[in-house]
C-alpha cells in the first residue's frame, strides 16, 4: 500500500513522473478546469450572435464581443482579490475547492439558458466563472510552487508539467465543446464544460488531502489573535458587500430597472483599467520611496506595461474576431464534414505543446553561445511575430472585399496567422512575471504581479471592443481591423526595439536573465 502524503512530506514524494505525487492531483485539477474555459470562451460569442429562432441571443456582433472582452477581462483581475481572500481568509486549499465548485455551477448555469429561454441564467453563469477562477487560479499555482520547497530546477520542470496539462486541457476542451456546440446545440456544448469541471471538482475533493498533506490548508495569520480575528471579520465584511453589489446589479437589470450596455461599459472600464495603471504608476513614483535605480527599472515596467497591453489586445481577439473569420470566411468543409468553427482556436495550444520546448531549447543555446537577450528585446520581437500573423490576414480579407463575400479562403490562413502568433506569444510571456521579479523592488514584488495581471486585462477588453468588427455585412472592416491591429503591433515592436538599448543600461545591475521553464506560457493567456 502507498503511503499518503500524512505519512510522508508531499514535498519529498516522488510518486508522479518522479514527482510529489500531489501534482497529479493540481495537474488534472487545472487540466480540467482550463478545458471549461476555453471550452466556452470561443462558443459564447457565436452562441450570442446566433439567431434567436436558431436556439442564440441574437445579438449584434459589438455588443457580443464587449461582452466577451469584459468577462475575459474580468478573470484575469479575479486572480487579484482571490489571491487576497486566499490569503486571509479561507486558505489556498478551500479556495481552490470553493472556486471550483462556482466554476461549475456557472457552467450549468450557461447550459441551461438554451434550455429554459431566458438570458439570466447565461450571465449569473459567467459572473460566477469569474467569481471562482479568481479563487482557483492564482492559488492552484502557489500550491504547486509550495511543492518544491528547495526551488531549482525540479521546480522548474514541475511547472513545465503543470503547464502541460493546461494546454492539454484548452485543445480539448475546444474541440469537444466546438463539436457539440457547432453540431449538436450550444446548450450541450456549454454542459460538457461543465461536466469537464465537475470532473476536476471530484478529482480534486478526492484526492486533495492523501496527496498534499497539510499544504495551503491555513490562510496566513497573524501572530495577536485579536487583530487577526479583526482582519477576518474586515475580509467577511468586504467579500460580503462585494458579492451584495454584485447581487442587486444582477436583479436590477432581470427586471428591467437597470439597462446595461455592453459597449459602453466595456469602453469605460477600458477607461478605469488604464486610469488604475497610471495612478498606480504615478504613485509609486511620487510616494514610493524609490531611489533612483529603483525609479528606472519601474519606469521599465511600465513601458514593458504598455507593451504587454497592446500585445494581449492583438492576441486576444482569437475568440472573438478571428473566431468570427473561422466561422462565415473560411473554408472548412474536410470531404463532406464541416470542421467546426472552435477547432480552430485548438490550433495555439497544439502549437504551444509543440513548440514551447523548442523555445526552452533555443533560449539555452543562445545563453551557452553568450548571446544574451534582454527582456524588452524579446518584448519587441513578440510583438513584431504578432504582427507578422495579423498582417498575415489582410490578404485573405482583402480578398473577400473583393469577391463581394462571394467566396470562402483556404484554412491555411488562419492556421499561419495562429503560429506567428504562438512565437510572439512565446517570446513575450514567459519573460513577462520573470520581469517583473526581477526589475520590481522587493517590497513591490506582488504589487507588480498584479501590474501584469491588469495588463493582460486591458488587454482583454480592448481585444473585446474591437472584435465584433468581422461581419459578413460590413466586409470592409475586415481589412481595416487586420491592417490597424498589424500597424500597431509594428510600430509598438519598433519602438521598443528602439528603447532596449537604454532600457538594458537601467537594468545592467539585474541578475543576468536565465530562462525558466517554469515560465512557458499558459495558452491563449499569461501565466496566471
Amino acid at each position: 500500500m502507498s503511503a499518503n502524503a500524512n505519512d510522508v512530506s508531499p514535498a519529498a514524494s516522488r510518486g508522479f513522473f518522479g514527482h510529489p505525487i500531489g501534482l497529479s492531483t493540481l495537474f488534472a485539477t487545472e487540466m480540467w478546469e482550463r478545458f471549461s474555459f476555453y471550452g466556452i470562451r470561443p462558443l459564447l460569442i457565436l452562441f450570442m450572435t446566433t439567431a434567436v429562432m436558431n436556439g442564440g441571443f441574437g445579438f449584434e456582433r459589438p455588443q457580443a464581443s464587449a461582452i466577451v472582452g469584459i468577462y475575459a477581462s474580468s478573470v484575469y483581475l479575479s486572480s487579484l482579490p482571490g489571491g487576497w481572500i486566499a490569503d486571509r481568509l479561507f486558505g489556498l486549499r478551500r479556495a481552490i475547492q470553493y472556486g471550483a465548485i462556482l466554476i461549475t455551477l456557472g457552467h450549468f448555469s450557461i447550459g441551461l439558458t438554451s434550455f429554459l429561454g431566458s438570458q439570466t441564467p447565461f450571465f449569473v453563469g459567467l459572473i460566477l466563472i469569474v467569481m471562482g477562477t479568481g479563487l482557483l487560479k492564482p492559488n492552484i499555482s502557489a500550491i504547486v510552487g509550495d511543492l518544491y520547497p528547495e526551488g531549482g530546477a525540479r521546480r522548474d520542470a514541475g511547472f513545465s508539467i503543470f503547464y502541460m496539462g493546461i494546454n492539454t486541457g484548452a485543445t480539448a476542451g475546444q474541440l469537444f465543446t466546438g463539436l457539440l456546440g457547432e453540431k449538436v446545440g450550444y446548450g450541450w456544448g456549454f454542459g460538457v464544460a461543465g461536466v469537464g469541471m465537475l470532473i476536476g471538482l471530484i478529482w480534486y475533493s478526492l484526492r486533495a488531502q492523501a496527496t498534499l498533506g497539510n499544504i495551503g490548508v491555513e490562510p496566513t495569520r497573524l501572530p495577536d489573535a485579536d487583530a487577526q480575528r479583526k482582519r477576518e471579520n474586515q475580509t467577511k465584511m468586504t467579500l460580503y458587500a462585494g458579492v451584495a453589489v454584485i447581487a442587486a446589479v444582477v436583479v436590477l437589470a432581470a427586471v428591467g430597472v437597470i439597462h446595461i450596455d455592453p459597449q459602453q461599459v466595456g469602453t469605460w472600464w477600458a477607461y478605469f483599467l488604464g486610469a488604475i495603471g497610471v495612478v498606480y504608476f504615478a504613485y509609486i513614483f511620487t510616494f514610493g520611496g524609490l531611489k533612483g535605480d529603483e525609479k528606472k527599472r519601474v519606469l521599465v515596467i511600465g513601458v514593458l506595461f504598455i507593451a504587454a497591453a497592446i500585445f494581449w489586445a492583438a492576441f486576444e481577439q482569437a475568440p472573438t474576431s478571428l473566431n468570427l473569420f473561422a466561422k462565415d470566411f473560411t473554408d472548412r468543409q474536410w470531404g463532406s464534414f464541416e470542421v467546426p468553427a472552435l477547432w480552430y482556436q485548438s490550433i495555439n495550444s497544439f502549437f504551444i505543446i509543440i513548440f514551447a520546448p523548442v523555445f526552452a531549447w533555443l533560449w539555452l543555446w543562445l545563453g551557452k553561445k553568450n548571446i544574451n537577450i534582454s527582456s524588452p528585446f524579446k518584448f519587441a520581437l513578440g510583438l513584431a511575430l504578432a504582427g507578422v500573423g495579423f498582417l498575415i490576414m489582410i490578404y485573405p480579407s482583402n480578398m473577400l472585399v473583393a469577391a463581394q463575400g462571394a467566396i470562402k479562403v483556404s484554412s491555411i490562413w488562419l492556421a499561419l496567422s495562429y503560429l506567428f502568433q504562438t512565437f510572439g506569444e512565446l517570446s513575450l510571456s514567459p519573460v513577462g512575471l520573470s520581469s517583473m521579479t526581477k526589475l520590481s523592488p522587493r517590497r513591490y514584488v506582488g504589487q507588480m504581479m498584479g501590474i501584469w495581471f491588469l495588463a493582460a486585462s486591458l488587454g482583454n477588453i480592448i481585444a473585446g471592443l474591437v472584435g465584433g468588427s468581422v461581419d459578413p455585412e460590413k466586409l470592409e472592416q475586415t481589412p481595416m481591423l487586420m491592417t490597424w491591429t498589424t500597424v500597431a503591433l509594428f510600430a509598438s515592436a519598433a519602438i521598443l526595439a528602439l528603447l532596449a538599448i537604454p532600457i538594458a543600461r537601467m537594468m545592467r545591475n539585474v541578475e543576468d536573465e536565465k530562462f525558466d521553464t517554469s515560465e512557458i506560457a499558459e495558452t491563449a493567456g499569461p501565466s496566471v
